[in-house]
């Protein structure tokens, strides 16, 4: 029970990361605020949680929302009396994201595949509508966050933690669309410059960077077998990952097993990155 009795915020907690974070935690634990866009996958996972013998309650988030996030961190105050921990799992990787909706995202990714032969009109024809989104999402929500949690953090003058959810799109730009990897580049970077800003109020902040997990967001790849089959060439595991193995990365960072750590980065990408 290495987070016993500890409150800890899920963003994007309805489903994937989130999800087996949140459990994860719970089972360490834990009590859990879920709060995620999707009110119904986010009730089953406080369902999941309570069913670990843990309390958990969600809030209802836009991630990009000022209010929202506040709102947030102001819940877990009310419902729990503290906020320990905030993983920011929340985040999309086009525009038109929403969770669970495949035949949407094999559209998005069959429409890219349709510029392999002038790779260089894929950047040019980016919308700004669709650039504005996915940073408003990824980066900006991740900030937004990431303020609101703080703020109880320091007034409660215990150790707090914050673990970002990157991706290995923060340092490779062939892992991702061109909007989506400047965000998780901007994620990382955030996650660096407040590790700084907040470890005299004794928050450590830290980040994951996942490599290909098996989620919503990737379950595309699955479809597109030429893609999938030059996918596995990249990984030497030569497989996907499970929400779980980064769920058990979040634990680490969020435990005194890592009491030293703050400014990191990890990546769980089955070798993505052994160059």
């Amino acid at each position: 029970m290495q987070l016993h009795d500890q409150v800890a915020v899920i963003t994007g907690g309805a489903n994937g990361i989130g999800r087996a974070t949140a459990l994860r935690m719970a089972e360490e634990g834990a009590n859990i605020v879920v709060a995620d866009v999707q009110p119904e996958a986010s009730r089953e996972t406080v369902a999941a949680i309570e069913s670990l013998g843990r309390q958990a309650v969600f809030v209802q988030l836009d991630a990009a929302s000022k209010k929202d996030n506040e709102q947030m961190a102001d819940t877990a105050m009310s419902e729990f009396g503290r906020l320990d921990i905030l993983v920011t799992a929340a985040g999309i990787s086009h525009s038109n994201y929403d969770s669970g909706d495949l035949e949407r995202d094999m559209k998005f990714a069959l429409r890219r595949l349709d510029y392999l032969e002038q790779p260089a009109l894929l950047f040019c024809d980016i919308e700004l509508e669709d650039w504005r989104r996915v940073i408003e999402v990824n980066l900006t929500g991740t900030f937004l966050a990431m303020q609101a949690c703080a703020r109880p953090m320091i007034e409660q003058g215990t150790n707090g933690r914050i673990i970002t959810i990157a991706s290995i799109a923060a340092k490779n730009p062939d892992a991702g669309p061109t909007p989506y990897t400047a965000s998780k580049a901007g994620v990382w970077m955030l996650t660096k410059k407040a590790a700084r800003e907040l470890a005299p109020a004794n928050i450590r902040v830290n980040a994951i960077g996942p490599g290909f997990i098996d989620t919503n967001m990737t379950a595309m790849i699955d479809q597109i077998e030429d893609v999938k089959e030059d996918l596995m060439k990249l990984i030497p595991m030569a497989h996907k990952g499970k929400p779980e193995d980064i769920a058990n990365a979040a634990l680490f960072l969020a435990s005194e097993q890592s009491s030293y750590m703050t400014g990191t980065i990890l990546h769980p990408d089955g070798g993505f990155f052994t160059d």
